[in-house]
């Protein structure tokens, strides 16, 4: 087993346990009310992707997501919120810096022992989703579940279902397919892009993702047998028969989003093993992109 596959595996200890301790983490998250934005890199921008959407449409406070390297420096903010796996992220560690003494700052890291833990003002350390594998599954989706669970909005069945996200086959003949699309609405836009990273990075494959509304905009137009079209959460009115009639492969998400998630982790590691390719050691990547001066 793979370091990838045995990561993704323990997710739902993983989700149970950041659901207990969201209280304990409560005075070093986003209070209801504050103006907030949300910054990572890779894996993590898309988790704030969905955050920010999730915390918002539920009202509690403007929030904004950005790539750490794009963060709108001009912007006022009651304050800053990074995801950060490894903690040594050049882009995430230079904002930190930028906004100290301007901007109260909160960092979600998975390493005790990085710079992280002296650039932000608050910590959260999610060591037990740390990973060794170079491709993000457990730390990204605990770290989204601790901020489920801290605004009240994690249910129930989401660990159940990530536990048949692991053992329910996945859809036939899936491997075998050329490309991929996944699509989302709302909160389920940045799990969408994040699926689609994972695709990429684990299994070399042609992947894109995108709002299920847009997806008629122009996308659909490389829909065809051989392609897969995959959606995370509520389908908008007709696209599924309309994804249909191309004769591409349509798959509904049944469970909760972020379990839904976890399939597209397995796939993505199904591809990987079908085409020969080891997903621990993704081509042209490291764990953690740390830029020099």
């Amino acid at each position: 087993m793979t370091h990838v596959e045995d990561e993704l595996n323990s997710q739902p200890e993983c989700w149970t346990r950041a659901a207990a301790d969201a209280s304990a983490a409560g005075g070093r998250l986003p209070e209801a009310g504050e103006r907030v934005a949300v910054v990572g890199c890779g894996t993590s921008y898309f988790m704030a992707q969905a955050y920010a959407a999730l915390r918002e449409g539920a009202g509690q406070g403007e929030t904004d997501a950005f790539a750490a390297s794009e963060f709108p420096a001009g912007r006022a903010y009651d304050r800053i919120l990074a995801l950060t796996r490894s903690g040594t992220t050049t882009e995430v560690l230079d904002l930190l810096e930028r906004a100290k003494g301007r901007t109260r700052t909160t960092a979600i890291t998975a390493d005790p022992d990085t710079p992280v833990m002296t650039a932000a003002d608050d910590l959260v350390v999610l060591d037990y989703a740390d990973e060794r594998s170079v491709v993000q599954t457990r730390f990204a989706t605990t770290a989204l579940t601790l901020l489920r669970a801290h605004h009240g909005l994690h249910p129930e069945a989401a660990v159940a279902d990530a536990r048949a996200a692991l053992t329910d086959a996945l859809p036939d003949e899936l491997a075998g397919c050329a490309q991929f699309t996944f699509l989302g609405r709302g909160w389920t836009v940045g799990l969408a892009n994040e699926a689609a990273l994972k695709m990429r990075e684990a299994s070399l494959s042609w992947t894109e993702a995108y709002p299920a509304m847009e997806y008629r905009h122009g996308p659909i137009s490389v829909t065809t047998t051989g392609t897969v079209t995959w959606m995370f959460g509520e389908a908008p009115e007709g696209l599924a028969a309309q994804v249909g009639a191309t004769g591409a492969r349509w798959i509904e998400g049944r469970l909760d989003p972020l379990a839904e998630l976890v399939r597209a982790q397995r796939l993505a590691v199904a591809v990987a093993a079908a085409r020969g390719l080891d997903p621990d050691r993704p081509r042209h990547l490291t764990r953690s992109v740390i830029l020099t001066p």
